[in-house]
């Protein structure tokens, strides 16, 4: 169930957002950026790209556009100094967690590759089975959609605010022919990347898992776009802290006290006999004294009797 954010709650409280494709982005590449952060980082003044981040080798080449609607533009080249062979772009919506997805397998695959190898796994050529670059989506359950253009597949997310088009008509080298989308059409809300028609599919399918992935991810309730509010879940990224119990005043004891005495009276069946007892102790406690017994009249004895002595005659 889709969770509103509410009129008066915190904008900068962080969230958990499911499903990740439609949290959009952070306003930073970080997530991006994690996997490769021991390649040699350049930051730029001018130009539209504000930092590049590239293999030590200079064949593969991350861009950060911070200011424009292509955010991300990845490519690959046989050599430094040569054209891409192949070129991912992703818009400024994109979760940068899904490009995580195609960074962190460029990062294996350079590791994996001997220096200067034209046979690198980054620069390999695509499968000729398209099915091969969107595997992770339709093992995770998206369909295949019957509208789509002659020429084209489509498939589609379970939830239908998703999905993935594949252009197999003839195309140049530097078409892109498959794009992943999320969320509602719009300038804010619609998430894309796109990959050129020599992308390996290995690449295409690693950022398709990110993109299936069902981990939620972190956000401020401000990062998301308004629009997006009903059809995401969202779940505190910190639970609010227990509410400690206060200590009991003397009073509460008392309460307690008497609460519990009156509830074991009325636990223990009473006798007409045991009744007036407790009357009378309840009498004799709040004279706050006993009333003694009225000692009893004493009677004539010996020496209250007086006779006067006999006269002789």
């Amino acid at each position: 169930m889709s969770t509103h954010q509410s009129y008066g709650q915190d904008p900068y409280q962080e969230v958990l957002v499911s499903p990740r494709y439609l949290a959009g982005s952070n306003g930073t590449g970080d997530a991006g950026f994690a996997p490769v952060a021991n390649w040699p980082h350049h930051y730029l003044d001018e130009g539209p790209c504000q930092l590049l981040v590239t293999s030590p080798d200079r064949r593969i080449s991350i861009g950060w556009f911070g200011d424009d609607f292509e955010l991300w533009k990845i490519a690959a080249s046989k050599e430094a100094v040569s054209a891409p062979r192949w070129t991912a772009t992703f818009n400024h919506v994109t979760p940068a967690e899904i490009v995580a997805g195609l960074t962190t397998t460029l990062a294996h695959d350079y590791a994996e590759a001997d220096a200067y190898d034209g046979n690198a796994r980054f620069l390999a050529s695509p499968s000729y089975h398209w099915a091969d670059a969107v595997r992770p989506l339709t093992e995770a359950g998206w369909t295949r959609d019957g509208g789509a253009e002659r020429g084209t597949v489509e498939i589609i997310a379970p939830d239908g605010q998703a999905g993935v088009l594949i252009d197999n008509r003839l195309s140049d080298w530097d078409d892109e022919t498959i794009t992943l989308w999320a969320g509602p059409p719009g300038w804010g809300t619609r998430a894309e990347a796109g990959f050129t028609a020599l992308t390996p599919s290995h690449l295409i399918a690693a950022t398709a898992a990110a993109m299936a992935d069902q981990t939620p991810v972190i956000r401020e309730r401000h990062q998301l776009h308004p629009q997006m509010e009903h059809l995401v879940t969202l779940t505190p990224a910190i639970p609010p802290a227990p509410r400690v119990p206060r200590a009991p005043t003397p009073l509460d004891v008392r309460r307690t006290a008497v609460t519990q005495a009156v509830h074991r009276a009325a636990r223990v069946p009473q006798t007409a006999a045991n009744l007036r007892v407790m009357a009378a102790r309840s009498r004799t406690d709040l004279s706050g004294r006993h009333r003694p017994n009225p000692a009893p009249a004493l009677g004539p004895g010996p020496q209250s009797i007086s006779s006067s002595p006999r006269r002789s005659r």
